[in-house]
């Protein structure tokens, strides 16, 4: 007798669906775990301060920046990366996976000051010329000179990192795509002219 005739199916047909069971079932393994690993960001409060979110619990961490950030519309100029012919542009960003808490004040010379976030970014217009960016975690002095000329566009990073046994910062420089596309993913926290 057929084989075909008593189940009604043939060896490809249940192949078929085999194979589109298992792939509906890898699309919702990725689309729960994608749900559970993504930090979500909060919007910008009333008072115009923004605060980054990591834990979707009852009580999440919140790093909130200490002032309020620009609006949407300058963060979206901003975003757009273009030169200023008679200053150079230096994009401060922090934004790496394991740096998840913690206000760092970054000072710019001596005029200026950025208390950066996770996932925050800082566009510093400054005049042509040689420029100190520090920071101080927990007892270590980290200094970066920065070299602009007028009409310049140029990343900074700050790579972080949290971990149980305690937490680090660092400067990165050198990777402007990658600096470039963690600044798209970042919010924009200030915008400083200086002088």
């Amino acid at each position: 007798m057929c084989r075909t005739c008593i189940t009604g199916t043939t060896t490809e047909d249940a192949a078929v669906r085999q194979q589109q069971r298992s792939s509906l079932i890898l699309i919702s393994v990725v689309v729960a775990l994608g749900g559970c690993a993504a930090a979500s960001t909060r919007s910008v409060q009333p008072d115009g301060v923004y605060c980054y979110r990591i834990g979707k619990s009852y009580r999440p961490q919140l790093t909130c920046t200490n002032s309020a950030v620009p609006s949407d519309a300058l963060e979206a100029e901003a975003k757009r990366f273009a030169a200023d012919p008679g200053v150079a542009t230096l994009y401060l960003v922090r934004n790496r996976w394991a740096d998840t808490r913690n206000v760092l004040p970054v000072q710019i010379g001596q005029d200026g000051r950025v208390d950066t976030i996770p996932r925050s970014l800082a566009r510093i217009r400054l005049p042509p010329g040689s420029h100190r960016l520090s920071f101080d975690w927990q007892g270590q002095g980290q200094v970066q000179t920065v070299e602009l000329r007028a009409g310049e566009v140029r990343f900074l990073e700050i790579d972080g990192s949290l971990w149980a046994w305690g937490s680090s910062y660092g400067w990165a420089d050198g990777d402007t795509e990658g600096a470039r596309s963690r600044a798209l993913k970042s919010k924009l926290i200030a915008d400083l002219r200086l002088h």
